[in-house]
């Protein structure tokens, strides 16, 4: 399967275009969230359609591959699109993603919720911005239009 125009509208929601590299938890990245590879350099920035290209590649070369290995014969386009832009957002792929399919394909809209802290100054916490996020993917994952 590949991400639907619909998915790709709700990785770029989430992550926003910036046109210039920037740090991303820590690690260099650019346009809507792409990492930079080792020898990538962006020193005069990037259009957005640069970022659309480089955000299609990624999902193609990078992301579905992940979900297209791990996901049943019967998933359905928003269920597939729900969890590309869970696997591009969280780290340690594709452990993360098996880890959230470990408790049952009916509880991935509920286990997705749990995907929504982040470690800040030794303590895990909610953050509002990743709830959202996974409330998003949830309503998708469940949705059937």
């Amino acid at each position: 399967m590949q991400t639907s125009p619909r998915g790709i509208e709700l990785i770029k929601g989430s992550e926003g275009f910036v046109s210039h590299v920037y740090s991303d938890n820590g690690a260099p990245a650019i346009a809507y969230g792409h990492r930079l590879l080792h020898g990538e350099s962006f020193p005069a920035g990037i259009t957005e359609a640069d970022g659309d290209a480089m955000l299609r590649k990624d999902l193609a070369t990078r992301f579905e591959p992940i979900v297209n290995a791990r996901v049943p014969a019967d998933c359905t386009q928003n269920q597939f699109d729900a969890l590309v832009d869970f696997v591009y957002n969280v780290q340690n792929q594709p452990r993360s993603l098996e880890q959230l399919l470990a408790h049952g394909w009916d509880q991935v809209p509920v286990q997705l919720l749990r995907w929504c802290h982040e470690f800040v100054n030794g303590v895990w916490i909610e953050n509002a911005g990743l709830l959202a996020r996974r409330k998003k993917e949830a309503a998708l994952f469940v949705s059937v239009l």
